[in-house]
């Protein structure tokens, strides 16, 4: 919102000698000048990504189309469940695959929605840095005008002691717009920063969900092309995927013990199932995780939880987690091992120093492995991380909560949360 100016009149100054006058003057304009070239030179150097609180009609138009989105996407999920909760069949999979990227899609243009409305408020919000960076400058030349008279001076030019009071509040009040126009324009750019950086992960948002869809419609042409829309090569196939993923999660979990041994962590792992809130973790319930560690049940009954990772399984997990302690939720991120540069992507530093309320990334394998960092110990180099999905840890078989101490260097990236 464009901030009013304070009108002050300068008669007062007619007490200085003429050429003290014209010299203020002219340093007034100077001042104003050089504080308004200050002020707007960092200005410039911010992202210039349109957009902000144009006017609350198109933001609550926006907020309204997102919302429809949301209430499409929860219809594709319900139909989906129901789809999965039939018997397995070829045109079965291929609704459930024509559901999930119609989901997709919708997520797609929320992210264009949200990336507009962002829009408006960015330019918004620079145009409330630049009226307020004016107002700054007006305001500094007054005080400037001023501060080379003093107090007797003013009490001579004054008419009498009740103008020479009006006049020394008014000096007051000058001080105080100036403090709040400085402390306006600092949170307006911390604002823009803000902005900005959620610009860039709404962006990293929508690469992902297109990236996830380009995968659905690859897997819907391998599957016409690998079953040649027979059901009977369907179900040979369906039994063929079982068992490829239970070999390939054995070889996953071959290699994150590998890792653990090879930091120095081949003793006891202090696993337990931890307190029992799971992390918060809230898509527990109606998922189960079978031998072959693939999830069923979930939020579309496909076994996908609400951000499209499976349920629990450890990037499900961790997804949570970020969200838990960000705010911001994680879709399509995919596997394990491709998290750093998704996180990246949305703006999260990485690294290979442990802390605390971080993600562990184990890269080996073909998904990879991801915890989440519950504290580090720097006397001992290790981390106690929580996890889900670490095979026979916390429960039986695969897809249960537990948490554990390992070497810090069992993970080779952190994301810091």
């Amino acid at each position: 919102m464009k901030q009013s100016t304070t009108s002050v009149s300068r008669a007062h100054t007619a007490v200085a000698a003429p050429k003290k006058t014209k010299g203020l003057a002219t340093k007034s304009v100077i001042v104003a000048a050089a504080v308004i070239m200050a002020l707007s030179t960092p200005v410039s150097t911010y992202l210039g990504v349109t957009t902000g609180t144009a006017s609350a009609v198109s933001q609550e138009e926006y907020q309204r189309q997102i919302d429809a989105l949301n209430k499409e996407i929860g219809q594709y999920q319900s139909q989906a469940k129901e789809l999965n909760e039939k018997a397995k069949s070829l045109q079965n999979e291929l609704e459930v695959l024509s559901k999930q990227k119609a989901m997709i899609q919708a997520q797609i243009d929320i992210s264009q929605k949200k990336h507009d409305q962002l829009q408006e408020k960015i330019t918004q919000t620079k145009r409330d840095i630049k009226a307020n960076q004016d107002a700054l400058g007006d305001t500094l030349a007054d005080m400037y005008v001023d501060r080379t008279i003093s107090p007797l001076e003013m009490l001579a030019s004054s008419r009498s002691l009740g103008d020479y009071v009006v006049e020394q509040d008014r000096r007051d009040s000058i001080q105080t717009t100036l403090s709040e126009t400085i402390t306006r324009v600092n949170k307006l750019k911390k604002q823009l920063e803000e902005q900005k950086k959620e610009v860039e992960r709404v962006l990293a948002d929508q690469k992902n969900a297109r990236e996830a869809l380009a995968a659905k419609e690859r897997e819907q042409a391998d599957l016409l092309a690998r079953t040649q829309n027979e059901e009977a090569n369907y179900q040979k196939l369906t039994a063929d995927r079982e068992s490829e993923k239970a070999r390939v999660q054995k070889a996953q979990q071959d290699a994150i013990q590998a890792a653990i041994r090879n930091a120095g962590g081949g003793g006891s792992l202090g696993i337990t199932s931890g307190d029992g809130s799971m992390g918060g973790y809230p898509w527990a319930g109606g998922c189960t995780v079978d031998a072959n560690a693939l999830s069923h049940g979930g939020a579309s009954g496909g076994g996908e939880d609400p951000l499209g990772y499976g349920c629990r399984q450890c990037v499900s997990y961790t997804a949570w987690k970020t969200y838990q302690k960000t705010g911001y939720a994680p879709r399509y991120w995919g596997n394990a091992n491709m998290w750093p540069a998704a996180a990246r992507n949305a703006g999260f530093s990485t690294g290979r120093t442990p802390r605390a309320n971080a993600l562990g990334v184990i890269s080996a394998g073909q998904y990879g492995h991801i915890v989440y960092i519950e504290g580090y110990d720097a006397g001992s180099n290790t981390v106690r991380i929580s996890q889900f999905n670490y095979f026979n840890a916390g429960g039986p078989g695969w897809g249960h909560y537990s948490e554990m101490t390992v070497p810090a260097s069992t993970y080779d990236t952190y994301i810091y949360l």
